[in-house]
């Protein structure tokens, strides 16, 4: 199967280039998920439904600096927090990822911080999976060591290498397309993209017995509590579940 051609880009898209981009083959868009300080990048909304309205996918990514990752768990603890704020303010659905940046020349030295950071931010991403962006090593390693679950690499200090994990390649930066700076990027599968026509909604809690429907099914169990008087472990069973009945909408147990 061919790869999906999409983009990434540090610069917002307005609803006209995004639709440029869509007539350019592009299928899929990977933005940044940052603070409100870093608004001259920052992913809203309002772009996320411009994306959409496209026929375009889209892909979360955080980044602060280039090398925060070499932070460890602090970091990480700080950048998944943020991120969960900023994908939940912009209606990214659950069940998909959220990359973390590590762009630049990691060393061997560094990665266990990094598998570090990508594990406590993930402690702090409840419903999200979570990826890493960086080079061939970074996504190799971080693959070995379970580290995180969606992998994007750039070709960048790869060697010409392709990691057999990677979800996204980032195979070509500074282009201009629609008259809009990006980089090339292929789709290779369970990339973790998401879009604003799917929504992760929480259903209500649905209260499923009121008081006069629980004293029919406890005196339907009374009934089987009778009849079972040579079965102990019935008539207990049926005494226990008459019992959590009356709890659960206020009756006193017997």
């Amino acid at each position: 199967m061919a790869p999906t051609k999409g983009i990434d880009c540090a610069v917002p898209l307005t609803a006209e280039k995004a639709k440029a981009m869509y007539a350019a083959g592009m299928r899929f868009v990977c933005r940044y998920l940052v603070p409100a300080s870093m608004a001259w990048k920052r992913l809203t909304r309002a772009e996320a439904e411009a994306i959409t309205a496209a026929g375009m996918k889209i892909v979360s990514v955080f980044q602060r600096g280039a090398n925060d990752a070499a932070g460890g768990a602090t970091n990480g603890t700080r950048d998944g927090k943020a991120a969960y704020q900023e994908a939940k303010a912009i209606g990214q659905s659950s069940g998909t990822a959220i990359y973390f940046a590590v762009d630049y020349d990691a060393q061997p030295k560094d990665y266990g911080a990094i598998e570090a950071y990508l594990q406590a931010a993930a402690k702090e991403l409840p419903g999200y999976l979570v990826g890493v962006y960086g080079s061939f090593a970074v996504v190799e390693e971080m693959a070995r060591r379970g580290a995180c679950q969606r992998f994007w690499q750039t070709y960048a200090w790869s060697k010409g290498q392709l990691s057999r994990s990677a979800n996204l390649y980032q195979y070509k930066n500074g282009q201009t397309l629609a008259g809009h700076t990006v980089d090339f990027n292929d789709g290779l599968g369970n990339e973790g993209w998401w879009d604003t026509a799917v929504q992760s909604v929480e259903k209500p809690v649905e209260k499923r017995f009121d008081k006069e429907s629980a004293e029919e099914v406890i005196a339907i169990l009374g009934a089987v509590y009778m009849a079972a008087d040579n079965d102990p472990g019935v008539r207990e069973a049926a005494h226990y579940a008459a019992n959590a009945l009356r709890d659960a909408v206020g009756i006193p147990k017997k």
